[in-house]
Order: C-alpha cells, then structure tokens, then sequence
C-alpha cells in the first residue's frame, strides 16, 4: 500500500509500537507522523515506512488541530 498524507497508520516498531498515528508528510522510504499528543502537529516524528502499518483510512489535514486529531484517533485506540 502507498503512503498517502493524512492516511491513519499504526506503529509497528519503536518506542511507539501499537500507537495510531497520521502521516503529515513523505519523503521516499520515510513518512512524519503525529498523534496531537506526545507528538504534536508542529514537531512530527520521522519514521520509516517498514516501521509502519496502514490503515485504509485517510482524512483531511488542512485545517486539523492537535485536539481533532487527538478525537479522531481515539476512535482506534478504544476499538
């Protein structure tokens, strides 16, 4: 599957592993990623693509904020 911006992905490696979190940007094998809460919009993580499992949700992040996303996510979390 190819990454996509404002695609909702889940850690599969790292210190973040079994966190939901939406991709912000692409760059070749990597992606930045936030969740609005440990990372926020304005400081997103660098990740590689392997390290990461996607969902076949996308939503819109043009006008999103830390605490929408924070909403959306918890949807993932509770399920």
């Amino acid at each position: 599957m190819e990454a996509k911006i404002g695609m909702v992905v889940r850690s599969v490696a790292g210190h973040d592993k079994g966190r939901y979190l939406v991709i912000t940007a692409v760059e070749g094998d990597f992606a930045h990623i936030c969740d609005g809460k440990e990372r926020k919009l304005e400081t997103s993580k660098k990740k590689r693509l392997k390290h990461l499992g996607f969902t076949n949700t996308v939503i819109d992040v043009s006008n999103l904020t830390d605490r929408k996303l924070r909403t959306i996510l918890r949807e993932y979390t509770l399920s």
